[in-house]
């Protein structure tokens, strides 16, 4: 049985949520495997609405096991929250699994992401202040406190006074109340304790009995450390590598690499964006697509799809399959363009530049493609669409090198088309 990893391969809201919705279905379990809870998927399933930040989509379903890896950071008093949101709408969370070896945000880090962003200036990263680079910064200076370490009350106390001292330094004058805090982390730890485990051995003994393992990263490639639109990235690895470390399992378990792209483009936050529509058009991209943050609720900059974006995604990922979603966002257009190229100050490219300021003065070449008017919300088979949709979509396939096997053409979980099924086409 495949184990198929699902990852943005633009900055993040690309429509993780309702492909991992989709696809865990059929799967056994998912998870996990990086950043916290300044993720955001929304999830519609008939007239039911559910905004999930920290939970894996596949909550939604009933004898899924669902798990939090260890690459993820937790806000263990908001993921108690967000659980008990959800049992008030009658999902059971009992399947719900926590690495004993994640990591704690907390209060503190939350202060700290506030004041290390409002230093920045006009240099802003737009964080989602939620405590998430503090939190993995204490975890690679080795300061970090693991969801396990509260099972040893003293053993917790002394850790946080090791971050205390290094945020009074970091922070002076700044006063917290730090024996709250030991509260609610307690009462929270106390309300999860069945719950927290080794996920990795959970995950590992799943994929041992041949069953279909669902991994789902958080923000997108162009966020990564590593590989992303640096400085302007999160602090954890979103890419398809990131689910070996961040769930603790090998490269060769996994099978498919899933890459999820809106029909266009979307960034929130600073940093450079080669095909950002600043126009009436983003203004309509903006309003057809409802650009606005679940996590945070900020309008997204909107541009066309960038191809030159995709294949780099595509190369540091290993794509398998493209997943696009939101293509009935472009019913209305007369005209669609793609970005085929850069125009850099060294001339004409097809690669992505790995500097931000090559990037900020660079252009997009673009080659412009026929709309086709019609709305697509209804369709649910390929050979239903307009033949303008599928050259659009067959373009995007040959400028990325990869195949298109989803297509979402609505935001409820039905109003998606199987082009390939991931599952069963390996």
């Amino acid at each position: 049985m495949p184990s198929i990893v699902i990852v943005g391969v633009q900055w993040g809201d690309e429509g993780k949520g309702k492909i991992t919705d989709f696809l865990a279905s059929e799967a056994s379990t998912i998870v996990r495997y990086q950043g916290g809870n300044n993720a955001g998927h929304t999830i519609l399933v008939g007239q039911e609405k559910y905004k999930l930040h920290l939970i894996p989509s596949g909550i939604l379903y009933k004898n899924k096991i669902c798990v939090l890896g260890n690459g993820v950071v937790v806000d263990l008093p908001g993921l108690v929250g967000e659980l008990e949101d959800l049992k008030a709408r009658d999902v059971d969370t009992s399947n719900l699994f926590v690495s004993s070896s994640a990591h704690l945000i907390l209060e503190h880090h939350k202060t700290l992401d506030a004041l290390q962003e409002d230093a920045k200036g006009n240099r802003k990263i737009g964080t989602t202040r939620r405590g998430i680079g503090p939190a993995y910064s204490d975890k690679v200076h080795r300061r970090g406190i693991r969801v396990g370490d509260l099972g040893d009350p003293e053993g917790f106390r002394d850790r946080l006074d090791i971050q205390r001292q290094a945020f009074e330094r970091e922070a002076p004058g700044v006063e917290l109340d730090w024996d709250a805090e030991i509260e609610r982390q307690r009462q929270a730890y106390q309300a999860l304790r069945s719950q927290i485990t080794d996920t990795s051995a959970l995950v590992n003994q799943h994929l041992d009995r041949g069953e279909r393992v669902l991994f789902e990263g958080a923000q997108g490639t162009f966020l990564d450390l590593d590989h992303g639109t640096y400085p302007y990235v999160t602090s954890s690895t979103p890419t398809a590598g990131g689910a070996c470390v961040g769930a603790g399992v090998g490269p060769t378990r996994i099978d498919r690499v899933i890459g999820v792209t809106k029909a266009y483009t979307t960034r929130v936050g600073g940093g450079p964006f080669v095909c950002e529509l600043t126009d009436s058009l983003g203004d309509t991209l903006v309003e057809r697509g409802q650009e606005f943050g679940t996590t945070t609720g900020r309008r997204r900059r909107c541009g066309w799809i960038d191809a030159v974006m995709l294949r780099y995604s595509a190369r540091v990922n290993g794509l398998t399959d493209l997943a696009i979603t939101k293509l009935d966002v472009l019913d209305e257009f007369d005209e669609l363009k793609i970005c085929t190229a850069y125009d850099t100050p060294s001339g004409r490219t097809g690669d992505f530049p790995l500097d931000d300021r090559t990037l900020e003065q660079s252009r997009p070449l673009y080659e412009t493609h026929p709309g086709w008017k019609t709305p697509l919300g209804s369709i649910r088979d390929l050979e239903e669409l307009p033949k303008q949709a599928r050259s659009y979509l067959d373009r995007i396939s040959e400028l990325t090198g990869v195949r298109v096997s989803i297509v979402s053409v609505g935001a409820d979980r039905s109003t998606t088309i199987i082009i390939r099924d991931p599952w069963l086409d390996v």
